[in-house]
């Protein structure tokens, strides 16, 4: 089979179990075809297995090599087609680079920019339910907020199950999110603080769900991500604003002084704080939550959305939202002054001639 992409895709076997709603057939060809760059050569899959999407480029990257479970083929990039009938037969060519499954091996997660052993496993309907859910926390942030990260991953997963059986796009999703997170901006800005709390948590588990669900049966787009990471990036500061609008609404309205310095400490704070994380990126190359572990630990609590409503939402069960509205200001505060101490600890270390390499990267043992 040849993918639009130019690879050859050579799938061996059948296999009519379904995982996140498709065949391990279309699983396959939908993993070769997202490969980038210089892309050439052939893939060969067994269809009695299931891998991690990582492994798809990691032995694109390194033509010859072949994953075993086992002793059993599980994905090789070939050098010669004619050696698909011997990985069929069980047999390994011998200038092979083998590495088993069972042994461990390490490779790089670019993304999460750490080094781990993606999952191989075989796939029956007795364990489709187990991969969905390694697949799944697999796709997971290694970094991420305190709710996301421990709060509604198990809602999430159910509700990204549901997405895939039910044929929804990632972007089905971000579209009914998108209503939630504007229903929760009016209802803050006539008080209905309560309400639009509830709207904003759909808001923000569809968030996890939309991208789950790209990354779990291989859909995810340029135009999404755009749509997905736009809406992330701008409704926050609406959010805040709609919140202290509100509070007049409720009989609560801050001092005008006192919110103006309210409101101009969480937008500039929240500015400056992802325009710090750019310019991190752009300097040392990696993302700032993920240098020292102490980094990471404060992403857990920094003063973005999910930690904010947090603020908000312990307020309102004291009926003080004016007072969550100025937590969130003095943290935003904090927080900010914690990113500006990282990034000058790290040209500090740069500047002595010292690396900036993250944490995760740093083979452990």
């Amino acid at each position: 089979m040849q993918t639009k992409n130019g690879v050859t895709l050579l799938l061996h076997g059948e296999n009519d179990t379904l995982i996140w709603g498709m065949t391990n057939a279309e699983r396959g060809r939908r993993l070769v075809e997202k490969l980038q760059g210089d892309i050439s050569g052939s893939l060969w899959i067994n269809l009695t297995y299931v891998f991690d999407p990582q492994w798809i480029r990691h032995v694109h990257d390194n033509p010859g090599m072949i994953i075993t479970f086992d002793g059993t083929p599980v994905l090789a990039h070939l050098t010669d087609e004619s050696e698909a009938e011997a990985l069929a037969a069980g047999q390994l060519p011998a200038r092979a680079t083998v590495r088993e499954y069972r042994d461990k091996p390490r490779i790089h997660n670019a993304s999460l920019r750490k080094l781990e052993t993606p999952f191989v496993r075989e796939l029956t309907p007795a364990t489709v339910k187990d991969i969905e859910r390694e697949s799944y926390f697999g796709a997971y942030k290694g970094v991420t907020d305190i709710l996301t990260k421990y709060l509604w991953p198990e809602l999430a997963l159910v509700l990204t199950r549901l997405a895939a059986r039910l044929g929804m796009t990632p972007n089905m999703v971000t579209a009914i999110g998108a209503i939630g997170c504007v229903s929760a901006t009016f209802l803050f800005y006539y008080g209905y603080f309560w309400t639009g709390m509830a709207a904003g948590f759909v808001f923000m588990v569809l968030d996890t769900v939309d991208g789950k669900l790209a990354r779990c049966t291989i859909t995810s787009s340029f135009w999404g991500n755009i749509f997905d990471h736009g809406l992330d990036l701008v409704h926050p500061p609406f959010w805040w604003v709609a919140w202290a609008i509100g509070l007049g609404a409720v009989g609560l309205a801050l001092p005008e002084d006192q919110l103006r310095l309210a409101l101009i400490v969480i937008l500039g704070g929240y500015v400056l704080q992802r325009i710090i994380e750019g310019i991190f990126i752009r300097a040392f190359g990696q993302h700032i939550h993920v240098w020292r572990p102490m980094d990471s630990w404060f992403r857990l609590i920094t003063a973005r959305r999910n930690p904010n409503m947090v603020l908000l939402f312990i307020s309102m069960v004291f009926g003080r939202p004016d007072i969550g509205l100025i937590a969130v200001a003095w943290w935003t505060l904090i927080s900010l002054a914690v990113h500006m101490v990282q990034i000058i600890q790290a040209w500090m270390v740069k500047i002595r001639g010292g690396q900036i390499v993250s944490w995760l990267e740093q083979e452990q043992g």
